[in-house]
């Protein structure tokens, strides 16, 4: 029965994907690694899906508001200095959104990916139906009546504080990451002021007019036209920049977007399900960054810190469940590329937990039907993300695999015993551990020695005995983060 139930999910998954490349009851397979050199903006531009589930967008906005940005900076007349920068800070953006998640569940009591998703059709800065309808449908929507109007009145007189602090938090960590990444302040500073308003009245500290950092501005104006785009069509993303002209964005680069749409040139192409190579087109050539093997650890590492900052009961995880499993890999006399294949993966094997709601990362209770269905699709989105990276495409089936049993009762896909590699198996053993010895929102973290009792229980019917006892033989059980190295280090 188990099996039958995956199989349906792996189905459903498949459909939802729009992606029918391959049979959803075959095992995953992963695709050839390329051969030559990788650019930055390949490996950015792939994680970017990643950051778009946790704003509770369509995978593809980040890349498509990339490509909108880029053509209204050229319209605009940048330099191609200032649109290499340009560049990078439409792609990393929403860099710091996983950051806020949390708050946001707590402020609101609901679903912050709905809340967050919703949010960019809304002229929030605005009194009006506008505004009381997102508040009506997104505050405390599974609680009593009489709680409901309470909790909307709290939020209601709160609302300027508390918007501030989470663009602040997010904002904030997003330059962060940049910054560490290596990439020029003026990207940072961009991400930093993403939600400026022209007229002073955005947020983190209200600039105006030329105080907002033109690519800021640039990224605003893009993704306001992009989410406009998918959910309302051409006319009404236009009608809503010219709602904003002079107040959300600079007048000049509204009228270098409605330039661009008489052309015929903004919306070109944007229609595509695949836009990889068009937002690799769209990085100025003489200012491309080549990603040495450090510079592909840095963003691993920077991912890793997204992942993790969803939750506060996931801090470290992704680092953890990483080092555990290269414990375990050199007992089993793991090369150097396979090591570092290996703590990839680790970092990165959650990454389609972004796509899943606080509400129910954060439960208290049991999950529902419909909530665990939720849960058990984030390793299908793990493997849709990574399989798009070129650098990561040869460990993406094993890293969507941490949550598949030996006895086949795992999931998303069911697989079997004889259908998982040993690296597979290997994230499954780390990831198991990791998780007991974290705290949880229905219980404590859990002390080393009971950490391996329950794991023991599940050997070998769930669990790889053989990496059980590989990583009950390693002597240090301290696992810290590494840290991130610079993109510009090649």
């Amino acid at each position: 029965m188990a099996v039958t139930t995956t199989l349906t999910l792996s189905q459903k998954v498949c459909d939802l994907s729009g992606l029918r490349t391959r049979s959803c009851k075959e095992p995953l397979a992963p695709v050839a690694p390329r051969s030559d050199s990788i650019r930055v903006s390949e490996l950015l531009s792939a994680l970017s899906y990643a950051l778009d589930l946790t704003e509770g967008r369509e995978m593809g906005h980040s890349v498509r508001s990339c490509i909108i940005g880029m053509r209204i900076g050229r319209e605009f007349g940048l330099s191609q200095e200032d649109l290499a920068d340009l560049y990078y800070t439409l792609l990393l953006k929403d860099a710091g959104c996983s950051s806020n998640s949390s708050r946001l569940y707590h402020i609101l009591n609901a679903d912050d990916l709905r809340a967050k998703g919703d949010l960019k059709t809304v002229d929030w800065t605005r009194v009006g139906w506008e505004s009381l309808h997102y508040a009506l449908t997104h505050v405390a929507t599974d609680t009593p009546y009489p709680a409901r109007i309470w909790k909307m009145i709290q939020v209601a007189a709160t609302q300027q504080r508390d918007s501030c602090e989470l663009v602040k938090i997010r904002c904030e960590r997003g330059s962060q990451i940049a910054r560490k990444l290596g990439f020029s302040e003026r990207v940072s500073a961009g991400i930093h002021s993403l939600d400026e308003h022209w007229n002073g009245g955005g947020y983190p500290n209200g600039l105006r007019h030329a105080e907002i950092p033109v690519f800021a501005n640039i990224a605003n104006l893009a993704q306001t036209l992009e989410v406009f785009f998918k959910a309302r069509g051409k006319r009404e993303a236009l009608d809503a920049i010219r709602r904003r002209n002079g107040r959300w964005f600079s007048p000049g680069l509204v009228k270098a977007a409605i330039s661009l749409c008489r052309s015929g040139r903004l919306w070109d192409g944007l229609e595509k399900e695949d836009l990889n190579a068009e937002v690799l087109a769209v990085e100025p050539e003489d200012r491309r960054l080549t990603a040495d093997e450090q510079t592909i650890d840095s963003i691993c590492v920077a991912f890793a810190e997204i992942i993790d900052a969803k939750t506060p009961f996931t801090y470290q995880h992704s680092n953890g469940v990483a080092a555990a499993a290269v414990d375990i890999g050199r007992s089993f006399g793991f090369g150097d590329v396979e090591l570092k294949r290996l703590r990839r993966a680790g970092l990165l094997h959650d990454i389609g937990k972004l796509g899943i709601s606080n509400a129910i990362l954060e439960k208290p209770g049991k999950l529902t039907q419909d909530e665990l269905q939720s849960v058990r699709l984030h390793p299908f989105y793990s493997y849709e993300i990574l399989r798009r990276v070129p650098a990561f495409a040869d460990f993406s089936a094993d890293a969507a695999a941490h949550h598949e049993r030996l006895d086949g009762k795992g999931y998303w896909l069911g697989l079997s015993a004889d259908q998982l590699s040993l690296p597979a198996r290997i994230l499954a053993v780390a990831d198991v551990f990791d998780a007991l010895r974290a705290k949880r929102p229905y219980r404590d973290a859990l002390p080393l020695e009971e950490v391996f009792s329950i794991m023991r229980e599940d050997a070998p019917h769930a669990l790889d005995p053989d990496c059980l006892d590989a990583l009950m033989d390693a002597s240090n059980f301290v696992y810290s983060a590494l840290p991130a190295l610079p993109v510009g280090a090649n």
